[in-house]
């Protein structure tokens, strides 16, 4: 009997993509196989994001084209995981009875039962096909931590570089899960849960697990990575050892650590990382809450070399009165006053965030807040979206969404130019400078003549391929600058892939800079890493 073959697409952000990640390796231990065709497949599985209308969108779009083929009289199995099957509950499999499984965020663990009730049984129950975490309390979500076996999970994981993705030498690892901010636009709060954060020991060990299987550059995963804190001793297992445990509330990064209390913060963490696990060549972290960010995370970035000068921020307005609608918590002056310490600090890092405009209420003198931010700091990028409510949310309830669509095109548009100016800026601060390449892929493009203001890319026409074309690898900094760089005259480019190269950045423009591998290199050899080697 042949395997069952399973379509996996992931929407939304890096959790999500972690999530999938986490997915096809439980169901490939069981025997199934995956294919990047959904026609070919006999499960579909959707992982959803609620965060964005677009991409929920996108969402329902895919399900409806599946639904008429199971209308059609195909024998397909359809599942919708994350966080739009946690929000929505029952109501989407009213709303498409052709929907088999639902499973949540937080009880991704609980799959492969879900789809084995779902194909055994035409008479399977709702119960029987879901598993959510919609009826429970945060706290006592949370506080049944202990006992989660979705840390299991985490720790079962199989990473194969040959199968792993674009870039092939880079891995996730989630430190914290949920979140505890309640930014009203956000409906995070309530589709992940409490926020949990995982042992140390945990961490570590999938982090070494993960470098002894080829993983050069490994980034830790949370809402809020740097309100990571553990109190050991605090969550223990029946067998004594230490288990997952719900966050502290945000006075905790106010008062310090109470006398007598052995804890690991974020700063202890990542160099706990770093000097455990030398196998390791970069370590970055994402996502950074702005307020809270201490001197010691800081600090150990600048004495911990293979750790990343790279901080994802994000700022979402420049507005302290659109910031205290959003709940977010913090005002403009103490995200700049964040900026300039982390600047003053490590005088080499990348700074990037992200903007949202058009939220309820905002006035021109709000968004030109938010436009004066950008011009001033000096974002390498930010992820800039039109303000979208959110079912879920407090913003939907409590205020109108009184801007109108133009408006927050108009604003949008405005706001990326700023940042593409801001960015090209940024770009230019780095020509001229050495700096070293993991090199991600070889590119489908050909590499132009330099544009007025940077590098124009175009794609390859059959006419071009005729003509004679260095080949053009593409890869990023520690920073997170992306970098392209022709492959040295008679050696094979997909030898570089997956290592780190010294370039010499020679020019660039907002989108990417172009270097050279500096005079002297040794050409790499190959480099292959089999699934034996997990």
């Amino acid at each position: 009997m042949s395997a069952t073959t399973v379509y996996l697409e992931t929407f939304g952000c890096q959790m999500n993509e972690l999530d999938s990640e986490l997915v096809r390796g439980q169901l490939s231990t069981l025997g199934y196989t995956f294919s990047d065709n959904p026609d070919a497949a006999q499960i579909v599985l959707f992982n959803t994001c609620s965060v964005r209308e677009h991409a929920e969108s996108k969402v329902y779009s895919r399900i409806g084209i599946v639904s008429r083929r199971k209308l059609a009289g195909e024998n397909i199995l359809l599942g919708v995981l994350g966080c739009m099957a946690e929000r929505d509950g029952l109501a989407l499999l009213q709303r498409y009875p052709q929907v088999d499984i639902m499973c949540g965020p937080g009880e991704l663990d609980k799959l492969p039962a879900l789809i084995d009730a779902a194909r055994r049984s035409d008479t399977a129950t709702a119960a029987d096909r879901t598993a959510l975490a919609g009826n429970r309390t945060r706290r006592s979500a949370a506080l049944s931590a202990v006992q989660d076996d979705l840390e299991n999970l985490d720790l079962s994981r199989a990473f194969d570089p040959v199968v792993a993705g674009r870039n092939s030498f880079a891995a996730q690892v989630r430190i914290t899960r949920g979140c505890n901010k309640f930014c009203t636009y956000c409906v995070v709060p309530n589709t992940r849960g409490a926020e949990v954060h995982r042992p140390p020991d945990h961490i570590i060990d999938e982090c070494r697990k993960l470098a002894d299987a080829g993983a050069l550059e490994i980034t830790l995963l949370g809402q809020t990575v740097n309100h990571y804190r553990y109190e050991h001793g605090a969550a223990v297992t029946i067998s004594g050892r230490e288990a997952p445990q719900i966050g502290p509330g945000l006075a905790a990064f106010r008062t310090g650590i109470p006398v007598g209390k052995r804890v690991t913060t974020f700063a202890q963490l990542l160099r706990r990382i770093h000097d455990e696990v030398p196998a390791i060549a970069r370590l970055r972290f994402v996502t950074s809450y702005p307020r809270d960010f201490g001197r010691d995370i800081l600090e150990t970035m600048r004495d911990c070399p293979r750790i990343c000068r790279y901080l994802h921020a994000p700022a979402q307005s420049g507005s302290d009165r659109i910031l205290k609608l959003m709940n977010r918590g913090y005002t403009r002056g103490e995200y700049e006053a964040f900026a300039a310490e982390a600047l003053e600090i490590l005088p080499d890092a990348t700074i990037a965030g992200d903007f949202i405009v058009g939220f309820p209420t905002e006035t021109d003198e709000d968004f030109e807040a938010s436009c004066d931010m950008v011009r001033k700091l000096p974002f390498k990028n930010n992820f800039i979206f039109k303000y979208s409510p959110r079912p879920g949310t407090v913003a939907i309830d409590r205020f109108k969404d009184d801007i109108s669509n133009e408006v927050k095109k108009f604003r949008n548009n405005v706001l990326l130019n700023l940042q593409t100016q801001t960015s090209a800026r940024v770009h230019a601060t780095w020509i001229g400078r050495t700096v070293d390449v993991l090199i991600e892929e070889v590119c489908t493009q050909r590499d132009a003549q330099p544009a007025i203001g940077g590098v124009e890319l175009r794609w390859e026409t059959k006419a071009a391929k005729m003509q004679p074309a260095p080949t053009t690898l593409r890869g990023r900094t520690g920073g997170d600058l992306i970098v392209s760089m022709d492959t040295p005259q008679g050696a094979n480019p997909s030898d570089f892939v997956g290592q780190i190269m010294p370039v010499l950045l020679q020019r660039g423009s907002a989108l990417l800079l172009h270097g050279a591998f500096t005079t002297g290199l040794v050409v790499p050899q190959s480099r292959s890493i089999s699934a034996a080697q997990l």
